[in-house]
């Protein structure tokens, strides 16, 4: 039986400033590219991570730049994980507005980063707890022609 090969695994620590969200698209693009992904998957996915890190900085930790986030990269043979983890202590989910996509909500300012990462990320789930808050998304492998092959 072969044994199961343990993920890539590439971890960023960032100062929760606004500023350095530059730093994150460029390695999650670079991540993307590594992993084959199309210009299509490449944005969905680097569009999601920024929103993420968007959101822990401004809403975790309150754009205090004396705290920071971690940002876990997990590379698989079929997808990539990123887990986003702040500090702060999360969010009623249940709360949030259903009705961003609709006409009258369109052009909000805020209230539309949840709604883009699920419409964007194969997964998309919230944990919660002493130790902060952890968003995890979940982008699958486009199938290539090399991978049918192998499988």
């Amino acid at each position: 039986m072969a044994e199961a090969q343990l993920p890539d695994r590439i971890t960023l620590d960032l100062p929760s400033r606004l500023e350095l969200l530059a730093i994150l698209d460029r390695v999650t693009a670079a991540i993307c590219e590594r992993l084959g992904f199309d210009d299509d998957a490449t944005s969905q996915t680097v569009m999601s991570v920024i929103e993420a890190g968007t959101n822990a900085v401004q809403h975790g930790h309150k754009r205090d730049a004396n705290k920071s986030y971690e940002v876990r990269f997990e590379l698989h043979a079929d997808k990539l994980e990123v887990f986003v983890h702040d500090e702060g202590k999360g969010f009623d989910l249940q709360s949030l507005n259903p009705d961003v996509t609709t006409p009258d909500h369109l052009l909000d300012m805020r209230g539309r980063g949840i709604f883009i990462m699920r419409a964007c990320c194969d997964e998309v789930d919230f944990k919660f707890g002493p130790n902060g808050t952890i968003c995890h998304l979940v982008k699958y492998r486009p199938a290539s022609p090399q991978r049918a092959a192998d499988a």
